[in-house]
């Protein structure tokens, strides 16, 4: 069900950002990765610099600036007519036919407004460019060159006007195109790692869920059985289980917790199981004095020991429960060790509950590959082992 509910976010996002209007395009744009804009920045600044390293090289004249300056102005607007708009309007919403026709007839039109102010503008004539080039100069003054209005004519300059043209135009469509499909994959890629934290804090906040009534219930169980036994002790549970309360309601929502308040949790359980316990339960705890105050996850542990509690401890025997947690710079090491009071098949039945299951996939959630956990069953003995590492 959740998964299902995420790939049908992540559908209709993608929808939603491919069929988006220019001005949402624009907005994305210019509010968008401040690189991508510095780059864009620094290449224009790249074209419209260069005639001022031509002009002082190689002294070029003042009509070879504006020519220059028109052609680059035309580029730009085609790259970004290109970029801007016709790929996400049309390209990306699957309307290909609609794209390919707006393309070419985007650098036709523009194909006139050059060839209109190369001629008028800046007196631009390849007709008349053409009869300079089918003359030479030579000793004997300017002559026809061969097939000069006689014979075989010089290179067609208005062909090779369009051609450069053509040629320009489309590199620059497919330039902008290429930018574009790229940039998409990378926020596509972008939202899933988004959607895909905010499925795992849903399905971390699911099994948190799972865990505290499961735990309430058991709790609920033990000072009810306390409540005829001692009035005080029931007191004392009723206080103790407030706290667990406080925790589990408002500290452990903010998504991480400390090891100290998550040892001050686990404590305060421990003492309220201990009300109910006898003279035949072999209790041994040890946790660190001094230890790095690390991040982790809250409820990890207490789950282990609470199945412990319920499947270690009887009144009718011997019983036993050890905890350990020790810690390291960048690891954590919980081990905890039960006796088996019921026969090895009801505990495999017990044991197949909510609360070591809901354990297990939040520690795959939060710790794929750097988690070990252990979990052997003996013929009297049931152990777990925890190991977490962080970098």
């Amino acid at each position: 069900m959740v998964d299902n509910k995420i790939c049908s976010k992540i559908r209709q996002t993608i929808n939603k950002s491919t069929g988006s209007s220019l001005e949402i395009m624009k907005k994305n744009f210019f509010e968008g990765n401040k690189l991508k804009i510095t780059l864009h920045i620094l290449a224009w600044a790249v074209l419209f610099g260069l005639p001022v390293y031509f002009i002082k090289r190689w002294q070029i004249g003042k009509e070879f600036i504006w020519f220059y300056y028109l052609n680059t102005m035309i580029s730009g607007i085609i790259f970004y007519a290109n970029y801007l708009v016709l790929v996400p309007m049309f390209f990306f919403r699957k309307k290909k036919y609609i794209y390919y026709l707006s393309v070419i007839c985007l650098i036709v039109s523009f194909f006139f407004v050059s060839d209109f102010s190369h001629k008028r503008i800046f007196k631009y004539d390849p007709v008349a460019v053409q009869e300079i080039k089918n003359k030479v100069p030579s000793a004997d003054g300017d002559r026809d060159l061969p097939g000069s209005g006689k014979g075989k004519v010089g290179p067609p300059m208005k062909e090779i006007h369009i051609f450069n043209y053509a040629f320009t135009s489309l590199i620059l469509v497919l330039f902008s195109l290429g930018i574009r499909i790229l940039e998409r994959h990378s926020q596509i890629e972008q939202l899933q790692e988004k959607l895909e934290k905010e499925r795992l804090n849903s399905e971390l906040a699911f099994l948190k869920n799972q865990i505290s009534p499961h735990f309430f219930f058991n709790t609920l169980n033990n000072i009810y059985s306390l409540i005829s036994l001692n009035t005080d002790d029931a007191q004392k549970a009723v206080l103790k289980l407030s706290k667990l309360m406080r925790y589990l309601l408002y500290e452990s929502e903010n998504g991480d917790t400390t090891l100290s308040r998550e040892i001050s949790f686990m404590n305060n359980y421990i003492d309220l199981m201990k009300l109910r316990m006898n003279e035949k339960v072999a209790l041994n705890v040890i946790f660190p004095d001094k230890y790095d105050d690390l991040k982790i996850p809250p409820l990890i542990f207490i789950p282990f020991i609470e199945n412990a509690f319920k499947h270690g401890i009887t009144s009718r025997g011997n019983s036993f429960i050890e905890i350990t947690l020790r810690t390291l710079k960048n690891s954590i090491s919980f081990r905890c060790v039960n006796s088996l009071t019921k026969s090895p098949e009801e505990h495999e039945s017990n044991n197949s509950g909510i609360g070591l299951e809901n354990v297990k996939k939040r520690l795959a959630l939060l710790f794929p590959d750097n988690h070990k956990l252990t979990i052997s069953k003996r013929d009297n003995e049931f152990e777990v082992l925890l190991q977490i590492n962080f970098f």
